[in-house]
């Protein structure tokens, strides 16, 4: 019933919401100065991957109709010339394909209507370079696609509070969460750097998917309405990020964890079962069939997971509840591995190699070329000691782990009584045998703050692998904050008013390093310019073909489809075998091979301009991240010669030098 309370509730989540869109809006615009950039210049600030994605939003609107936009990128010849690839397949591009349509319509209304949604001008920009028109606006294609991104920043805050109000039962609940998680805005999100990056619109549907789960496992019964509202979030989640189906996993495996220890019956495993594996095969069908989500651990886990409950009348049957549990644990993680590896071989699929290879580097002296490219970055490495540092000052960290050990200790007592309590009842009825230990009875209370320790507990382990995963532990850790607010589990700290102060004093505290953190945030400010890559993309509009044919750095490839239409044959998107293998041969440029071995690789790529980036022949992370140096694990007979592109930019033969600045070489092939 809709009363007071609820409506406090529910104007505090807008307010959430609210300052967070605003909050992620600003630091964006202090950052790069973007209202003020040309078209060009914003473009160029969407680098790498966001470069990509933002490409097939521009050929959208830019097309005579949605319907040629929607045929322009499901049989694109440009981003991996000569071959034709459905994007959609591949990359994920719902959020492109929504916000195209939606701009399209935006706009065709407001123009009907002689609303005026953008205001051009001309900026000077100093330094030499020339004046740039400019234009700001929700009318501009830029603003609307990246005012899209912040809008659902602000929702993702909304729910924030919502959850935290749901799962402790208090308004100071969903308060402790938004103010953690704004305390630790930068640990949290990075939506206000990276906005086109997948987890920038993946992240908030993965929220609200976990509240639904939430909500499942709190209640009696477990109905189609569950079934229906978690399955059509998983499709949402999965089709803007191929990431998602990693988060997913974590998800099965936390909620069979609540299962195995008889928190839930089988009915409501079932229903959550029932509702992924629908999730799982509608994306499957609007991803066109893509073969790395119907090979994935993901779907091994939930065939995996069918099994176990399957032959659940059969496990029942083992003498000791350990035992039983020792077997569930055991069908998974076989079954798993098993079905994975037979769905791989039998649809020869080998696109996702890579990520086993990575996680193999990690706890081995395994190296290769593709598995060095990801962990030379700083975002596929270790978790940095210097962010638990950051955590625990801001004491979201000691905050969360009395959370943990106060929900522990609940659980360790309900186990102690119910044990107790259940082998009493075993002994009265018949005291004159020998009688086994029982199965555990179930369904026990409780199961959605089990399923959410363990779900703290697979997002810390992914954060400690790979940095950039902490942006699902980091607000997790602020959600798990809201159950200081819990009457249940905070009781032993006597009167609410005592448990409201000692609340509020938390808040307080977290306050002092998260309000410095904040102040730091506000405090960047900047202003894009980057002249060289500008002089680069000009003279390729200029002097050459529209049908001609590049090559180079990932990165900057994806600036030279947004920005000029030519044609690429390697891009950012690193996750198809095929694509691997084209980056390679065009990252020879960097090895120590003879230019000659170099020229004949790109010619059989049939690339007509490579482009040479000066700082990529010298960059260097951490030792052995040169590219140089990362091709000598692959090319021995090599190694002690001369970086082939410092050769190149001596003696350019067999390629002839088209453009040259101070920092970009193109080759002409």
């Amino acid at each position: 019933m809709f009363n007071g309370k609820m409506a406090l509730v529910l104007f505090i989540a807008c307010v959430a919401g609210l300052l967070n869109s605003a909050h992620v809006s600003s630091m964006f615009e202090n950052d790069r100065f973007f209202s003020h950039l040309s078209d060009m210049e914003r473009e160029m600030t969407f680098r790498t991957e966001m470069g990509l994605y933002y490409s097939y939003y521009k050929t959208i609107i830019e097309a005579p109709s949605f319907m040629d936009g929607m045929w322009l990128v499901m049989k694109d010849n440009v981003t991996e010339f000569p071959n034709t690839i459905n994007v959609l397949k591949r990359f994920n591009l719902y959020p492109e394909v929504f916000l195209g349509m939606g701009f399209r319509s935006f706009d065709s209304i407001t123009k009907w209507m002689g609303i005026k949604t953008k205001q051009c001008y001309k900026v000077n920009r100093g330094q030499n370079l020339p004046p740039v028109a400019n234009c700001e606006g929700i009318g501009d294609p830029s603003y609307f696609y990246v005012t899209a991104i912040f809008v659902e920043q602000g929702i993702m805050m909304a729910i924030f509070f919502l959850f935290g109000y749901y799962l402790s039962n208090d308004i100071f609940g969903g308060l402790i969460t938004v103010m953690a998680f704004f305390f630790n805005h930068g640990e949290c999100t990075r939506a206000q750097w990276t906005p086109p990056l997948r987890e920038s619109f993946a992240y908030p549907v993965f929220v609200f998917e976990m509240l639904l789960v939430t909500h499942c496992l709190r209640s009696t019964v477990s109905t189609w309405k569950h079934v229906i509202s978690i399955a059509a979030a998983v499709v949402a989640f999965m089709l803007p990020w191929q990431f998602a189906q990693f988060a997913l996993l974590t998800q099965i495996v936390a909620v069979f964890g609540t299962y195995t220890l008889g928190y839930i019956n089988t009915d409501k495993m079932k229903c959550i079962l029932i509702a992924h594996s629908l999730g799982l095969f509608t994306s499957f069908v609007f991803l066109f069939g893509n073969e790395m989500l119907f090979t994935s651990f993901y779907a091994a886990a939930l065939l995996s997971l069918w099994v176990v409950i399957m032959l659940e009348p059969i496990i029942n049957k083992l003498p000791h509840y350990i035992i039983t549990f020792i077997g569930q644990i055991f069908l998974l993680l076989v079954g798993t591995v098993g079905f994975k590896f037979l769905l791989s071989r039998l649809l020869s699929v080998t696109d996702d190699a890579h990520i086993g290879n990575l996680f193999k580097s990690k706890f081995t002296g395994y190296q290769d070329f593709h598995t060095m490219l990801y962990t030379c970055a700083a975002e596929f490495d270790f978790l940095e000691f210097k962010t638990i540092l950051k955590l625990s000052y801001s004491l979201l960290i000691p905050s969360a782990i009395i959370v943990i050990l106060v929900v522990v200790y609940h659980f360790g007592v309900l186990e102690y009584n119910i044990w107790q309590t259940y082998i009493s009842n075993e002994k009265d009825e018949d005291e004159s045998k020998d009688v086994n230990l029982p199965p555990v009875p179930r369904p026990k209370p409780h199961a959605e703050l089990l399923y959410h320790v363990f779900q703290l507990a697979a997002f810390t382990v992914m954060a400690l692998i790979i940095m950039r995963l902490k942006l699902f532990f980091t607000p997790h850790l602020c959600l798990m904050c809201s159950l200081f607010a819990s009457k249940q589990l905070f009781s032993f700290l006597g009167t609410r008013t005592r448990q409201y102060s000692i609340v509020i004093l938390l808040i307080a505290l977290m306050g002092v390093s998260g309000i410095s953190q904040l102040r730091s945030q506000w405090n960047i400010k900047g202003e894009f310019s980057n002249g060289p890559q500008e002089e680069l993309l000009e003279w390729i509009i200029a002097k050459t073909p529209k049908d001609a044919v590049f090559a180079g750095p990932m990165p900057t490839m994806a600036s030279v489809k947004l920005s000029t239409g030519r044609c690429i044959v390697n891009h950012p998107h690193y996750e198809d075998a095929g694509l691997r293998a084209r980056t390679k041969k065009v990252y020879s440029m960097y090895s120590r091979k003879s230019p000659t071995e170099v020229h004949q690789n790109l010619v059989d790529l049939q690339v007509q301009y490579a482009i040479l980036e000066n700082s990529w022949c010298v960059r260097r992370s951490k030792p052995g991240c040169s590219m140089p140096e990362i091709w000598d694990l692959e090319d021995d007979m090599n190694r002690e010669k001369e970086a082939t592109c410092s050769r190149l930019k001596k003696n350019p033969n067999p390629f002839r030098v088209a453009f040259k600045n101070n920092m970009y070489t193109v080759l002409r092939v």
